[in-house]
């Protein structure tokens, strides 16, 4: 009997870990990727416990987790240097089952189309979905190459993602959420440091060691929607961050000018009625686009992926109605409540006024002095999270 099809919208992160897994439960799986390549786009992605242990669900958890470069202290910090509040990696790691582990989004992009079978991810290939079907006729989508008809199509296409639109065409769909960011990845400094996030006035600077010896650093800071750097990415970001503490400047200073990736920040605020329609379902962005100040919309997408390839099963039993439907009840309460709180974090991080600034300085090293427990508290629920599933072996 022939297989079962699966088709993927979109090769990033969610769309790949869901071919993984449905490959897995027996699908045939073909991902469409618009962009022409894989090659590495994009910089760092930071997997927390809760996604490593969904990417333990196919096989490649301990992969990532080889690759965890973050053994020490860290912290929160203010512009002029002072801790204000202070983490550790061994107390993160116990409290939630593992280390955070920050990598190139190159690297797990590899990792996972690794595990896929020569030929799923055609490049070059947007898709439409022109039917979503239902339960007794298959979905249809336009591609370059003809239409395609599949079993399930999982919609992984981003924040603009155009089968959202089709779906759910009366939903507002994503807002600009008043700040932009830029990250880049450079060769670690000379002088040692703490990872460390800093918060400023209407501003944030992190930056993050990798496995490979590079630094992964990460800027946000309110701006206009739309808004770019009269000269470079790279001078807007001196303008903004050159006299923060150490290592910001000996980062900055090694920032070639186009190296850095700046882009605007959309979410969806509105949560969709369902993350499904026929023989559909979407996910990561496409589904629930979150602020970055959680470090969660990459995290959030591999959960999608793999709870939908739990509900929809193997390829044979697969029941587009039942199934779909109880992938939207899993994954709907718990990404709108952590796009909530995103957005809420995300306020408290782009506080700009002095007095408001000084007491968010002062709430968290109170916070801080009762040890590093109460602040990772904030992940509780977040970073702890088990999927509906036992882990499985490496394939």
């Amino acid at each position: 009997m022939e297989q079962r099809r699966a088709v993927v919208v979109g090769a990033g992160v969610g769309g790949l870990t869901a071919a993984v897994a449905l490959h897995r439960k027996g699908w045939r799986v073909t991902v469409l990727e618009r962009a022409a390549d894989l090659a590495p786009v994009g910089a760092g992605i930071g997997l927390a416990p809760n996604s490593q242990r969904a990417l333990d669900v196919i096989g490649l958890g301990d992969r990532v987790r080889e690759l965890a470069a973050w053994q020490g202290d860290g912290g929160m910090r203010a512009p002029d240097g002072r801790w204000l509040a202070r983490t550790d990696a061994k107390a993160a790691a116990a409290r939630f089952g593992g280390p955070l582990v920050l990598l190139h989004r190159a690297t797990l992009v590899d990792i996972l189309t690794s595990a896929l079978p020569a030929g799923a991810v055609r490049t070059g290939a947007a898709a439409t979905v022109l039917d979503p079907g239902d339960d007794r006729r298959p979905a249809r989508l336009a591609t370059p190459q003809g239409e395609l008809e599949a079993e399930l199509v999982v919609a992984a296409d981003g924040i603009r993602s155009a089968t959202r639109h089709t779906l759910f065409p009366g939903h507002p769909g994503p807002r600009y959420a008043g700040c932009t960011t830029w990250r880049v990845v450079v060769p670690a400094p000379e002088r040692p440091f703490a990872p460390h996030e800093t918060w400023g006035a209407g501003r944030l600077w992190g930056t993050q060691p990798l496995k490979d010896g590079r630094i992964y650093a990460y800027a946000m800071a309110t701006a206009p929607a739309g808004a770019h750097a009269p000269d470079d990415e790279r001078a807007e970001l001196l303008r903004l961050f050159g006299d923060w503490h150490h290592p910001v400047p000996e980062i900055l200073a090694a920032v070639e000018p186009g190296q850095v990736l700046r882009h605007d920040v959309h979410h969806l605020p509105d949560p969709l009625p369902a993350f499904h329609r026929g023989r559909v379902a979407l996910l990561g962005d496409a589904a629930h686009a979150m602020m970055p100040s959680l470090g969660q919309g990459g995290n959030q997408a591999i959960e999608d992926a793999v709870v939908l390839a739990h509900h929809a099963g193997s390829a044979a039993e697969f029941v587009p109605g039942p199934a779909l439907a109880a992938y939207t009840a899993d994954r709907l309460p718990r990404t709108t409540a952590i796009v909530r709180k995103a957005a809420r974090t995300g306020a408290v991080t782009l506080l700009s006024a002095r007095p408001a600034v000084a007491l968010r300085s002062t709430l968290v090293r109170a916070v801080s002095a009762f040890g590093p427990g109460l602040v990772l508290r904030g992940f509780d629920g977040i970073a702890d999270w088990r999927p509906p599933v036992a882990p499985a072996r490496p394939a």
